[in-house]
């Protein structure tokens, strides 16, 4: 596998001038670009620059608007319900969140469902906005329909990631940012273009054997819950992915279940929708709600410098604390730029072929 290493800011505005090309205003291109990027610099290849053309061909097919008008539809003093009018969930994302942290700003806490919304990018970059207003934020979304729940062979609910972003003192912030099945669907596009196989656990085939082919989303099988299998708890993940469809659907009123439409473009939506487009949900605690900001701070610090001094199994040099690979990323790439997949190059290459942007 080749890599070709380009510099953010290269790359990031390629991915500002693919945006405005599909008619996104200069505020929404800018934005979209920044939460895309956030996830090759934090070591989420699955989720960044490589499915940027995924995004193009959503509005092709006109199931993304481009100029959308985002709107608050419902709201008490501390809850919103917020309409994303079919916007990319780049752009709808951070606005909930900043009415969330709004909201947490005035009465102490905000929780803002979503619907009508699209792929929304990592979980960690709106949950993280919250780090800066000395807030927890929390970020959930549903996904497409990959995932087979327990005892299962129906593809039922998506890979549904959670974030919680938690502000500490001299310590880094504690960031847990994943997905709520043993690999994202992301994984396995990684795996593809690398010619390799899937972990045992990872995915199941059509009948409900484990299948370690990458491709096997394509001939009927389905991603698996968080654990595995029943032994290992997959009923856990199964629990976790439902948690967060019913907080960002049937809360907003968006589709859940496998009525939420595909990612790609070249699948239709399920022709009797139960909701409207996909839904997300956030939340912002103001950390002085509860307790002073520097007293919380300073005990994070304790916590999170227990954990990093516990002693280790033989063979490992340290506990990794939730957001760390993810710091360590950005702060690398940051500096010496973004590898990118030969494959992705190639797409990204003919993206800008198409719509006369120079990669």
């Amino acid at each position: 596998m080749n890599e070709l290493t380009l510099p953010y800011h290269h790359l990031r505005t390629f991915a500002f001038e693919i945006f405005r090309k599909i008619d996104c205003p200069e505020a929404d291109a800018q934005l979209a670009s920044a939460v895309l990027l956030s996830a090759d610099l934090r070591g989420i290849d699955s989720h960044g620059l490589a499915r940027l053309s995924g995004y193009v061909r959503l509005w092709e097919a006109k199931r993304i608007n481009s100029q959308p008008d985002i709107r608050v539809v419902h709201e008490t003093p501390s809850t919103a319900v917020v309409d994303g009018d079919g916007g990319l969930g780049l752009v709808v994302a951070p606005k909930a969140m900043e009415i969330a942290m709004e909201k947490a700003s005035q009465v102490g806490t905000g929780w803002v469902a979503v619907k009508n919304s699209n792929h929304f990018g990592i979980a960690g970059y709106h949950a993280m906005m919250a780090l800066e207003k000395n807030m927890i934020g929390m970020a959930m979304t549903n996904a497409s329909p990959l995932v087979a729940p327990t005892f299962s062979v129906e593809r039922l609910l998506g890979t549904n990631p959670i974030c919680v972003a938690i502000p500490a003192g001299r310590q880094p912030a504690f960031v847990a940012d994943f997905a709520t099945t043993t690999a994202a669907n992301g994984k396995l596009e990684i795996l593809q273009r690398k010619n390799e196989e899937a972990p045992e656990g990872w995915i199941q085939k059509k009948d409900g054997s484990i299948s370690t082919n990458p491709y096997e989303l394509k001939e009927g099988g389905a991603l698996i819950p968080l654990g595995s299998d029943r032994e290992h708890g997959s009923h856990k993940g199964f629990c976790l992915g439902a948690w967060v469809d019913i907080f960002s659907a049937v809360l907003s009123g968006a589709n859940y279940g496998p009525w939420v439409p595909p990612f790609v473009s070249f699948l239709s939506p399920p022709a009797d929708p139960v909701g409207a487009g996909i839904g997300h949900f956030f939340g912002a605690l103001r950390v002085d709600a509860f307790r002073p900001v520097s007293e919380f701070k300073n005990h994070m610090d304790t916590w999170i410098g227990r954990f990093r001094s516990a002693k280790t199994v033989e063979g490992e040099q340290r506990v990794i604390i939730p957001g760390d690979p993810e710091r360590e990323a950005e702060t690398e790439r940051m500096v010496s730029g973004i590898p990118l997949n030969d494959k992705v190059v190639e797409d990204l290459i003919a993206l800008g072929e198409k719509l006369n942007v120079k990669f």
